[in-house]
């Protein structure tokens, strides 16, 4: 009497092609992204492959020109997209983590389908679309929005409070002292002194009742998305200097959002 395991013969072929979509659940994440960056508007990504650049001796890009000759087609920047998306939300951001996620992990063989990238291709493009994929910040926003998420008011950029003013601009609110846990700085009275410095006028609003009901907000907005980010395993980023950085932080706030909209149930509407 044979033994009652489940067949199992890893040398079995498939008798029908497989479809990628009987490999994960419905409901999981990586479809939603797929439904988002179908969403996306990518015009300025697409619009590099119809150039390309001119490097000097030194091999610093100096402009671009029309491309004469393609060679071999690049990877479908939806596609590419989608990988970093889901790499940025789940830790995996380095080009080498994706590249092996790509062989092995389901959900990322599922967003290339079947595709496998190399990490070579996959570190060219984020440093070639950077700051166009940084950019999709704000359409991730927009999605958000639509879905009910976000509302006008504080809005933190780089670990500063900053209060949305609409087109009259921001005004900025940032700790200009260091206060004990629970201790509260004394009110604000009289005219502030001519020739304040910077850091006394930012004290001064500070001080006041408005400025402390608005920085006192960084405790239920600011501190736990860092938080989170950081355990989602932020612990340096792979691109160098401030602007780069700026994109690369873009991009782990975009993730944010994104599994924000995704956790609260609400699908950003498909293409007609």
């Amino acid at each position: 009497m044979s033994a009652p395991f489940r067949e199992y013969d890893p040398d079995q072929a498939f008798l029908f092609p497989p479809s990628l979509r009987d490999w994960l659940p419905d409901d999981h994440v990586a479809y939603f992204l797929l439904d988002v960056v179908s969403e996306l508007n990518l015009k300025d990504i697409y619009a590099y492959y119809d150039f390309e650049e001119v490097k000097d001796e030194q091999g610093k890009v100096v402009g671009r020109r029309a491309k004469t000759n393609r060679g071999r087609p690049a990877y479908d920047p939806r596609m590419m997209t989608a990988l970093l998306l889901y790499g940025y939300a789940t830790g995996s951001v380095s080009s080498r983590q994706i590249e092996k996620k790509c062989q092995e992990d389901v959900a990322f063989r599922v967003l290339s389908a079947n595709q496998k990238p190399d990490h070579d291709t996959i570190a060219e493009f984020r440093r070639v679309h950077l700051e166009a994929l940084s950019g999709l910040f704000i359409q991730g926003l927009q999605l958000c929005r639509e879905a009910g998420l976000v509302k006008l008011g504080h809005v933190a950029l780089d670990g500063t409070k900053v209060k949305a003013l609409g087109d009259r601009g921001i005004e900025a609110l940032v700790a200009a002292e260091r206060l004990k846990h629970g201790e509260t700085p004394p009110a604000s009275r009289g005219p502030l002194p001519k020739g304040a410095t910077p850091r006394e006028r930012m004290m001064r609003k500070l001080r006041t009742l408005e400025g402390r009901a608005a920085y006192a907000l960084r405790k239920v907005t600011v501190e736990p998305v860092f938080g989170q980010i950081r355990t989602r395993g932020l612990v340096r980023f792979w691109m160098r200097g401030v602007e780069k950085v700026k994109a690369e932080w873009a991009l782990w706030c975009l993730t944010h959002n994104l599994l924000k909209l995704f956790r609260s149930g609400c699908v950003p509407p498909l293409p007609s």
